[in-house]
């Protein structure tokens, strides 16, 4: 699958990128239907620990979902965007399975 990924106001590194590729990777295992995911990674200016945010949008075939979390690392904003886009395309691929 293809992910684009954008990080705003700083440089991500080899070994994030890395590890957000192969998390979103594995949603090919649950809908394989997905064309492309959009990933930005964000760093508010606050004093909270939970200052990061991840936010993905996985396109798929007539729709799109969009997941935005916001965490401590962006390793942990990856791992829950991920289980939550798990669930989202595993209803949909049962929705189309209702269907035929």
């Amino acid at each position: 699958m293809k992910v684009n990924i954008q990080s705003v106001n700083f440089n991500a590194d080899k070994k994030l990128i890395d590890f957000i590729q192969k998390r979103m990777d594995k949603l090919d295992q649950f809908y394989d239907k997905v064309i492309s995911s959009d990933v930005y990674l964000k760093v508010e200016n606050t004093s909270d620990k939970e200052n990061k945010i991840f936010e993905a949008r996985v396109s798929v075939p007539g729709d799109s979902f969009v997941v935005k979390k916001q965490c401590k690392s962006f390793e942990e904003g990856a791992d829950c965007a991920a289980s939550s886009l798990e669930r989202q395309l595993k209803k949909r691929k049962e929705k189309l399975k209702s269907y035929l």
